[in-house]
């Protein structure tokens, strides 16, 4: 093994091993580029593996299943007494972050891609410098792909302390379930998070700042996620900050004002702060370079995923944008293509999920967003209650409404709220990417009975000639 100050060599080196960077690094590999990957996690996977997606859906999952087994009495289905073994819980998630990671690693070396384990910096144009356990080391590059991702953003002069001031990371690893938790911040995580401890028997307060939950997501979305929270105890103050916190031996004491000038205190076990991410950008010498970040840090790229220096791509949570995985793979293929000659361009509708019960998943304009552009749309509608697969799931929450250019019926966009919705969108996105038309979803045969049933009745219903829900006007 080469160890010390010594220099080494590649064609094109990715700084960052999350779901934007490993792909990168084999779409690269399979183009024929020559590549060294620098990931200075255990395994690769970045956040979305290892502190985010996975191991979040994996204590999601327990929690929906928990919730539902009293539900399932109806059904003639009776289990006395259900309870979480929360080591092992921990132990099953682990087990899958653990299982998926491993086979990344495999991908890598089956595609010959050089791993570095270690933390890198640029120290020139086209040389970086890695800090390894056993020293550094430094890598001279013809190319580069910046894929360093982001990190949970603190309260201001209240950093994480890990153990009662926690951020989304902390709270996948806890030791116990909390007696109760604080959620600063009414976000995709913070709800996400904030239920699956509701569930899991946690009594779970949310602050947020802004008017409603998920801030940015079409309200009628929201509104059945939020009944659910109230369902499950989840006492949510909008309109609310936290101005003061106060940690004790067993308990946090957090004070809260609102805008309508009210005031009160809330004590927990423990408070989840999700108020959003901040890029990993510093650190990493660019501005010695002169690559261009923002105000907020994040790099500027164009559509190629070059930044202001032609030879060094960023991709993914520190190059801005909507902050998802799938987002970020897509990036990286984009870069990619483009560092092996290939030009391709980052244009493509991207799908937004929130794995909250009810699921929320939409793509494109929603009826105001199109409205904000002078677009004249006609939408249809259809409610999970008259749909059979639903109805047999005993899950009928939510609805499917599909948005459509008035004149000429193409496709703007899709919302949905309700059971699988995360699965269900993908169609709704590649109908997007095709600059599909309502008819075109007509014309497609859904088998039944299945959720995606909704879908192609929504589709209809901007004709207003669904065949399981009555229409008084035609269009």
């Amino acid at each position: 093994m080469v160890v010390g100050d010594l220099t080494e060599s590649t064609e094109v080196a990715v700084l960052g091993g999350g779901p934007g960077g490993y792909v990168a690094a084999i779409r690269l590999a399979q183009l024929g580029k020559e590549v060294t990957l620098i990931n200075d996690d255990v395994l690769p996977g970045g956040v979305c593996l290892l502190r985010g997606c996975i191991p979040s859906k994996a204590l999601i999952e327990a929690g929906n299943l928990l919730h539902r087994i009293p539900a399932a009495a109806a059904m003639g289905v009776l289990a006395d007494n259900p309870r979480v073994d929360w080591p092992v819980l921990q132990k099953w998630k682990d087990s899958v972050v653990q299982r998926l990671g491993r086979g990344v690693e495999q991908l890598l070396k089956q595609h010959k891609v050089k791993t570095l384990a270690g933390r890198g910096a640029f120290v020139g144009s086209h040389s970086l410098e890695i800090r390894t356990e056993s020293g550094p080391r430094h890598l001279a590059f013809e190319q580069a792909v910046v894929a360093t991702g982001s990190r949970p953003r603190p309260l201001p002069d209240l950093p994480f302390d890990g153990e009662k001031i926690i951020s989304s990371d902390q709270a996948l690893t806890l030791p116990e379930i909390p007696p109760s938790l604080l959620v600063v911040g009414g976000g995709y995580i913070g709800l996400e998070l904030g239920e699956v401890y509701a569930k899991l028997g946690s009594r779970v307060t949310v602050l947020e700042a802004l008017p409603e939950l998920l801030p940015g997501t079409d309200p009628a979305l929201v509104r059945p996620v939020k009944k659910k929270l109230e369902s499950l105890g989840v006492q949510i103050l909008l309109k609310t900050q936290a101005k003061k916190i106060k940690p004790a031996d067993r308990e946090v004491m957090v004070e809260w004002t609102s805008e309508d000038g009210a005031s009160g205190q809330v004590t927990a076990n423990r408070v989840l702060v999700a108020i959003g991410r901040v890029p990993n950008s510093e650190g990493l010498g660019l501005g010695a370079l002169g690559v261009a970040r923002d105000a907020k840090g994040f790099v500027k790229v164009d559509a190629r995923q070059r930044t202001s220096l032609s030879h060094i791509y960023a991709i993914g949570d520190v190059a801005g944008g909507i902050q998802l995985a799938h987002k970020a793979s897509r990036e990286g293929v984009v870069a990619a293509h483009n560092i092996a000659g290939e030009a391709d361009a980052f244009d493509n509708q991207v799908p937004a999920v929130i794995f909250t019960d009810p699921e929320i998943a939409y793509v494109g304009l929603s009826e105001a967003q199109a409205k904000e552009r002078g677009i004249e749309t006609s939408s249809g509608m259809f409610g999970f209650p008259a749909n059979g697969r639903a109805l047999t799931l005993d899950d009928t929450e939510g609805f499917i409404k599909v948005v459509a250019e008035k004149s000429s019926r193409r496709i703007l966009g899709v919302q949905m709220v309700g059971p699988h919705v995360s699965e269900l969108i993908s169609e709704a996105t590649l109908g997007l990417e095709m600059g599909a038309f309502v008819a075109d979803l007509d014309l497609t045969i859904h088998p039944h009975p299945t959720l995606s049933e909704a879908l192609h009745e929504a589709a209809e219903g901007v004709s207003g000639m669904a065949i399981h829900r009555y229409h008084t006007k035609k269009y």
